[in-house]
């Protein structure tokens, strides 16, 4: 089998751009940060360079980059204004910030992150070409690789079922209900990296999903882990009290907010679960304990329609 150039040449590229941006430049070994199919990302001293996925457009990529670097404070800036290309992938160069401890549950920036998303779900659109947001086409993105990748697995029927009662917008099938605020499109704690690095602000990175849209899908994702039972009680609270505290527009500002958050939750749960049955049934395993929580939660729903709002999982 022939290795894939594309990692090692972007590893060369990395090692470039950081050359370039400074005279002292370390000269550490260049690590891989991550290496999927979405999105390859790899770093050398204080520079990373990211390949998008194959299929990546370059001009609302170019348009996404030019709405982070107008956004200061919120989303962390690109070093450069367009994309390079590289082996058919559209590269992207950053600077380095320290992401979340994932070994330090307990120091989860959950005020951090609903405050970042309060203030980008308020501020003015940066770019009149700014396309929608992607979250709910990359939700009906994963339904689809579960249709073609575990359509005869046990668990593909109870999250087909869930998907069935979403709203079309929420399928990526229609318009969603807000198509003027500006939204991350795809926020979870990866998505938080301190910079200046080690002990900088907290910034949200990766601009691939961001666009106009509904603001309540970006706290879809916390709110089905809390419903779910995965994320505890306490720090559901503090997430969404620093997100009301700073004026974010998704929930009211006080009482119950799960009407403006179930239908995007909901999503958010078959996507998550869509990508678990379909890792499972590639990796010829079971469905571990997190996933089939998940999994169980989409079953649960179709015993509720959208409107009709069971409390977490217990």
């Amino acid at each position: 089998m022939t290795a894939d150039p594309l990692l090692p040449a972007l590893a060369s590229r990395a090692r470039a751009e950081a050359h370039a941006r400074t005279a002292d430049c370390s000269c550490e070994e260049t690590g891989t940060l991550a290496d999927r199919p979405d999105g390859t990302v790899v770093r050398h001293a204080g520079t990373v360079a990211k390949a998008h996925a194959p299929a990546t457009p370059v001009a609302a990529l170019t348009v996404r980059l030019t709405a982070a670097t107008r956004l200061p404070g919120i989303l962390l800036p690109p070093l450069g204004p367009t994309p390079v290309e590289l082996h058919g992938r559209p590269v992207t160069f950053w600077p380095y910030g320290v992401p979340v401890d994932p070994e330090d549950p307990d120091a989860a920036p959950w005020e951090e992150a609903a405050t970042l998303l309060a203030r980008l779900h308020r501020a003015p659109v940066p770019v009149a070409s700014l396309p929608a947001m992607r979250g709910p086409a990359k939700a009906a993105l994963a339904v689809a690789r579960l249709r073609a990748a575990a359509a005869d697995h046990p668990a593909t029927s109870p999250v087909l079922r869930a998907w069935a009662t979403l709203p079309a917008w929420a399928r990526a099938e229609a318009p969603p209900p807000d198509t003027t605020t500006l939204c991350h499109g795809d926020l979870h704690l990866g998505q938080l990296v301190r910079h200046p690095a080690p002990d900088g602000p907290w910034l949200l990175i990766d601009v691939d999903d961001l666009g106009t849209g509904t603001a309540a899908w970006d706290l879809a994702r916390p709110a089905a882990w809390y419903a779910c039972g995965l994320l505890p009680p306490d720090a559901w609270a503090r997430f969404l009290a620093a997100y009301r505290a700073a004026g974010g527009p998704a929930v009211p500002a006080d009482g119950d907010p799960w009407p403006a958050l179930d239908v995007p939750a909901r999503a958010l749960s078959v996507q998550t679960a869509a990508r678990a049955v379909a890792k499972a049934a590639g990796a010829g395993r079971p469905l571990d304990e997190v996933e089939g929580a998940v999994v169980d939660a989409c079953d649960r729903m179709g015993s509720f329609p959208p409107e009709l709002v069971p409390g977490p999982a217990k």
